[in-house]
């Protein structure tokens, strides 16, 4: 349990979060969003584990491309609440 909660934690504060939320923030719509969100949890579990499809793990991905897809939409969400205030 603690493993899974420390993976989540710690792609919430690395690049799924943090630059799902910003590439998120450059768009209007809200697929867009959620989709390069979860580019970057792709991206960021392949470089984590050397390019080497051999090396990813299925949970870690998982939950990488899911955090990112949360911190896209929620970033095309700031924005879009952003521009009608």
């Amino acid at each position: 349990m603690l493993e899974i909660l420390g993976t989540i934690g710690g792609n919430i504060l690395s690049l799924p979060g943090i630059l799902g939320l910003a590439l998120g923030m450059m768009t209007r719509k809200l697929w867009l969003g959620a989709v390069l969100g979860g580019a970057v949890g792709v991206f960021e579990t392949l470089v984590f584990a050397g390019f080497q499809f051999a090396q990813v793990e299925a949970l870690e991905l998982i939950i990488a491309v899911v955090v990112g897809v949360c911190a896209g939409s929620l970033g095309t969400a700031i924005r879009l609440k952003g521009t009608t205030a």
